[in-house]
């Protein structure tokens, strides 16, 4: 038990008291003794009625695993502290590990139940990985806040931190059409030769799209004939995850690496369910993970412990050797989906030119995960020069700089004929769907 802050401030306006004789009127000398008696006796009061600590009984339960990105997660903490009157305590968990500090925590014992209660601790995980909650400090006060008690429960529990695969099915529910599970899944005719495989062919009517005139066809037959398409089927997707160290940096809550793992499964979710085979790659330096193409739904239970395997890499991205023994393991013609980020156009080169020698044989498509708040800043050049702030004006100068750079390497990646998009976490899962799932029977064979 010791003084709180309150009580020190009370003492040293008693020594505010003590001068007032000699500062003021000799006759004031009884307020010194009469304040010492009455701060005493406070003091001595709100000793008594504050709880001890041998009193607590405390007991932690901690969850085995908690998921990246899911709110609402805690470690339970029941209390017991006998009391004659409603005490507020304070609670601080001491975390280690891949889990933020938190502020502390106020609950009121006394109200609704007289010796205790249960309370949700929240526990905030920022990556994937191993965590451990180490203990819980507790503090409580006396009935005039003059005296506090605290002790520590022992805690000293380990957990995982893994990647969460429960909103990605739900994801999938809410942004996917219906229609697109369905695609490849069985024969869809169109007669309009919207899918990639030929299904069958037919004559000509006023009408039709000469787009979809079969030459050789109809100069064998001397009549025009169209050709009629099916989704195609079995489409061989590669989703090719950049680990290296640019990917560790935070972005809304958690590093990017992990923004795009989550990316990835949902991407791979969709095209499963759609009949197609997913692989993936994680590489930094050098390729570090690797799935061979899989297909059918039970496959996703393999990619989502992959996702937990993913190591945040201090290494620098070499796109040169990633991708290219990445094309040296694909048999086929695939749609390469690379999920990374990159600073500026300059060092952007080496993955320029990387993905246009892929673009050659491979439909490839490129998401690099940007900052918002980098738009942000640079649209208060305006504001920062009629204020003559040339601090913010320099951050919005920088700023600008970035997101000019970055808009000419996606001009010179669809020059190329990769689609590409530089997009916030919250655009990537959208965008992915609409380009590789929703036209997918536009995608060039």
């Amino acid at each position: 038990m010791r003084p709180t802050r309150r009580a020190v401030v009370l003492a040293g306006l008693g020594v505010v008291v003590a001068l007032l004789p000699a500062a003021v009127h000799s006759g004031l000398w009884p307020l010194w003794p009469a304040y010492l008696t009455a701060f005493a006796l406070a003091l001595g009061n709100d000793a008594l009625h504050t709880p001890r600590r041998r009193d607590l009984t405390a007991a932690a339960i901690v969850p085995d695993i908690l998921y990246l990105g899911r709110g609402g997660q805690t470690a339970n903490l029941i209390l017991h502290l006998p009391s004659r009157r409603p005490v507020t305590v304070e609670i601080v968990a001491d975390v280690a590990g891949c889990l933020a500090p938190q502020p502390a925590l106020f609950v009121r014992l006394g109200e609704t139940s007289r010796n205790g209660g249960s309370f949700d601790v929240p526990l905030v995980p920022t990556r994937r990985g191993r965590a451990t909650v180490e203990r819980l400090w507790l503090r409580w006060q006396g009935p005039l806040g003059l005296m506090s008690s605290m002790t520590r429960v022992k805690v000293n529990r380990k957990l995982v931190v893994a990647a969460d695969l429960q909103p990605v099915r739900s994801l999938a529910v809410r942004l996917a059409d219906p229609g697109v599970f369905r695609t490849g899944l069985r024969i869809e005719r169109g007669s309009y030769g919207g899918g990639l495989e030929l299904d069958s062919l037919r004559e000509h009517v006023p009408g039709d799209d000469s787009r979809h005139i079969d030459w050789k066809a109809s100069a064998h037959h001397r009549k025009l004939v169209i050709r009629q398409g099916r989704a195609e089927r079995g489409q061989q997707v590669l989703i090719a995850v950049d680990s290296g160290h640019l990917m560790n940096e935070p972005l809304a809550g958690m590093p990017k690496l992990d923004h795009a793992v989550q990316a990835a499964l949902l991407l791979t979710y969709l095209s499963l369910r759609s009949g197609d085979r997913v692989g993936w790659v994680a590489f930094d330096s050098r390729v570090r993970n690797w799935i061979e193409p899989q297909a059918g739904v039970r496959a996703f239970q393999l990619f989502g412990r992959m996702a937990s395997r993913i190591a945040y890499s201090d290494e620098a991205t070499d796109f040169s050797l990633g991708l290219t023994e990445l094309s040296q393991r694909l048999g086929r013609r695939s749609r390469i989906v690379v999920l990374t980020d990159f600073l500026d156009a300059l060092g952007a080169e080496r993955m320029i030119e990387s993905l246009s020698r892929l673009s050659r044989r491979h439909v490839v498509v490129f998401v690099a995960l940007h900052d918002p708040r980098i738009a942000e800043i640079a649209g208060i050049a305006d504001t920062a020069v009629l204020s003559d702030d040339h601090v913010a004006l320099s951050r919005a100068a920088v700023a600008g700089a970035l997101l000019r750079d970055r808009g000419l390497v996606l001009r010179r990646l669809a020059r190329l004929g990769v689609r590409a998009v530089d997009a916030a976490p919250a655009q990537v899962a959208p965008w992915l769907i609409d380009t590789c799932l929703d036209r997918k029977s536009r995608w060039a064979a």
